[in-house]
């Protein structure tokens, strides 16, 4: 089951919540795996934080018949793997520990939800109350104001603070919500009134703005939806336009566009033309010109003229839709950082209890120390022990980092990539649709036997040419538009040599160079002849029959004026390029020159290919770039798989890790800059917030910190590192 959600802001149980509505898509489903086990996704409004999932797992862990527990906290889904009969008693588990899990319904939609802003009265009146409180101490005031106005400021501000902290001892997890209650209930146990109650209302102040700032990586998708028109004009069965839902709007509809509005649909234009700007699917920042003929995508926007296209993709199918869906199921995935942090986060938390509970017991009774003293400590170390901030500042900064590139067109689809694609020592490219227009045009025609006539030739080779879709082939259709073609046989495609088949029970082959040897066609006097043409960057095609080779026909491929930019950009990032081909060795060198590719080889075929990765492995991390079916395997083996977007075919786009979305290697390098950006965030992040923590339990032992000061220390760096995280969003790269 299938569903949208409406994914409003609601206050959250632990470190950060947001009221504020923001539409986010997410496909809610339950679906059969092996062995009776179930794949069930699971919303949990409350759940957006470190604080919520340590409570989920520590609820579940021992839990019979749940096989895995995934957790995106940026969309708040939890996903389960569990035996069928187990549903129930998950969601009764989820519900015991305060939160309200939603699932989607027999329909397969969940009933949109209105949720209202988080008052700031409550808080408004605690901070005041706390002020009153403080001032009253300060000046030797009456003690019994100081104890009614604390109490009633820890009220307004804390309850929630101290029920999700009850839970969470008693479901023993020591998270932030149960050290923020013992320390603040301590404080008020030793007579620190006025503290404690500043202490509560710093805290969900602070929450309150981090939320905010959470907020704003959750909304970086929800821009892409917005993108999405939910109507379109179609043409009806009687030839009447009617506006209509798009999600009702079947393949091979007419849809007509008018100036201004946004795409709702994939399709290609059927009549009239149009400036389209592309930005929110490719990152371009010009508009394109579109004739008839041309691909259009939902969610750009139609400039200038009314044209009318055929719907090709349906609306939960289209390229903006594969985007937002790529990109959120990325967001679940943890990159090798945010992995190690958590299991750091495991053992923290813990240690540092211990050590504050070892501060509060043993110098008064071992060391002559005041009691007063030395639980003040360790209340003001329970603080700081929360590492919520350390947690947090790892998915921010990589889900920013995948929302800023799919703005750009450029499509990751998991944080591991996005991370260490700064380590990158090796790309490999592939040539055809990658650094050339992938558009060949035939230049000349050689017969090289009179076996047949010319006509009769040309209308073999047109006809076998027909039946493939490689560049190639099409540039041989299309240079024979006019020749009548004829049936075609027992159609074989010979990948990386080129095809096989009967016409008028006569077998002929159309291919490269490698194949021709392959059939022993090929003499002294044609390899010359296929030399000189390589040797001038082109690339020979050859027809044969069974016992002769007939025709041979150049074709040549033009340079994309992007691609020399993208490799100069590529070398100044200290990169090695490496060019690898399935064309012959002559035309892949000229090629690498002329774009200064560091090597090329040429001859290769698809497992050829997936060797030289593996090899170029061996000497450091190496990507491969390519849009073809025989690209696949290399893109599998590659430490990151880079597909075109726009020509690439299905398999490459499925098999990559990065697909750019309009064909343009300048976005290899910038995505390079993007990982490089990323990762020293990240670096910043964990630095500042255990520096931080590190620095305050100084200051707590050596008698100079206090329970504000642990505040700061904890939530502050929170917002710090969010802060910081949330700069992805705008920076240029």
């Amino acid at each position: 089951m299938n569903m949208s959600i409406k994914d409003n802001k609601t206050k959250s149980c632990g470190c950060s919540h947001s009221p504020e509505d923001a539409s986010i898509n997410i496909n809610l489903s339950t679906t059969q795996l092996e062995g009776e086990v179930q794949r069930t996704e699971i919303r949990i409004m409350q759940m957006d934080c470190p604080t919520e999932e340590g409570l989920i797992r520590k609820k579940f862990q021992h839990f019979k018949g749940i096989q895995k527990l995934e957790f995106n906290l940026i969309q708040r889904v939890l996903t389960v793997e569990h035996q069928p009969e187990v549903l129930p008693h998950i969601l009764q588990g989820i519900r015991e520990l305060g939160f309200e899990p939603e699932l989607a319904n027999t329909e397969g939609t969940l009933a949109p939800q209105t949720e209202h802003k988080q008052s700031l009265t409550p808080l408004i009146i605690a901070a005041v109350l706390a002020a009153i409180a403080e001032a009253t101490h300060w000046f030797d005031g009456s003690t019994w104001i100081v104890l009614a106005a604390s109490l009633l400021a820890i009220a307004f501000s804390g309850l929630s603070t101290y029920k999700k902290g009850w839970i969470a001892i008693k479901n023993g997890n020591l998270n932030i919500n149960a050290l923020m209650s013992i320390a603040v209930t301590g404080a008020m146990l030793i007579g620190s009134w006025s503290e404690a109650a500043m202490v509560m209302v710093l805290f969900s102040l602070a929450e309150m703005i981090e939320a905010k700032s959470l907020g704003r990586a959750r909304n970086a998708i929800g821009e892409l939806v917005n993108l999405m028109p939910t109507e379109v004009l179609m043409q009806q069965e009687n030839g009447e336009w009617q506006r209509i839902d798009a999600k009702q709007v079947p393949i091979g509809a007419q849809v007509r566009v008018q100036p201004g509005e946004q795409i709702g649909l994939d399709g290609v234009i059927t009549q009239g033309h149009s400036t389209i700007n592309q930005a929110p699917i490719t990152g371009e920042s010009l508009p394109i010109e579109k004739n008839i003929g041309d691909d259009v995508f939902a969610g750009t926007i139609n400039q200038t003229g009314a044209f009318e296209y055929q719907v090709t993709a349906s609306a939960d199918n289209t390229a903006l839709a594969r985007i937002i869906h790529a990109v959120e199921q990325a967001q679940g995935e943890k990159a090798p950082t945010q992995r190690f942090v958590d299991r750091f986060a495991q053992i923290y938390t813990p240690i540092v209890f211990a050590c504050a509970l070892a501060i509060a017991i043993i110098p008064p009774l071992f060391l002559a120390g005041s009691w007063f003293e030395w639980i003040y400590k360790a209340l003001v170390l329970l603080v700081i022990a929360c590492p919520c901030a350390l947690v947090i500042s790892t998915p921010v900064t990589v889900v920013s980092g995948l929302a800023a590139a799919a703005k750009k067109g450029i499509l990751i689809k998991g944080g591991v990539y996005l991370e260490t694609g700064h380590q990158l020592k090796t790309v490999a490219l592939d040539k055809t649709g990658t650094i050339t227009y992938g558009q060949p045009q035939v230049t000349d025609f050689v017969l090289l036997s009179n076996h047949q006539t010319e006509n009769e030739i040309r209308t073999i080779l047109a006809s076998l040419s027909a039946q493939s879709d490689h560049p190639v082939s099409q540039a041989i259709t299309a240079a024979h538009s006019q020749t009548v073609k004829i049936d075609v046989d027992h159609f074989n495609a010979l990948l990386g040599r080129g095809t096989q088949a009967e016409i008028q029970n006569q077998k002929y082959w159309l291919g490269n160079h490698r194949l021709i040897h392959e059939l022993e066609r090929c003499s002294s006097e044609l390899e010359q002849q296929i030399e000189q043409f390589e040797k001038q960057g082109k690339t020979v095609v050859l027809l044969s029959d069974e016992t002769h080779a007939l025709a041979l026909v150049a074709v040549a491929d033009t340079i994309k004026d992007s691609s020399k930019e993208a490799i100069a950009a590529l070398h100044q990032l200290g990169i090695q390029t490496v060019m690898l081909s399935g064309d012959n060795p002559h035309t892949a060198q000229v090629i690498a020159q002329q774009v200064g590719i560091d090597s090329a080889q040429g001859g290769l075929l698809p497992e050829d290919k997936l060797e030289v990765i593996h090899n170029l492995a061996q000497q450091g991390q190496v990507a491969m770039v390519g849009d073809g079916i025989n690209d696949a395997p290399a893109l599998a083996r590659a430490d990151i798989g880079f597909a075109m977007g726009a020509m690439g075919s299905d398999t490459a786009i499925e098999t990559a890790d990065v697909a750019l979305m309009d064909d343009d290697l300048r976005k290899l390098p910038s995505f390079i800059r993007l990982s490089k950006a990323t990762h020293a965030i990240l670096v910043q992040n964990i630095s500042l917030a255990l520096g931080i923590k590190l620095l305050f339990m100084g200051l707590t032992l050596a008698n100079i910190g206090t329970m504000w000061m642990a505040v700061f220390a904890d939530v502050g760096v929170s917002l710090l590192v969010v802060a910081n995280g949330l700069r992805l969003l705008k920076m240029k790269f």
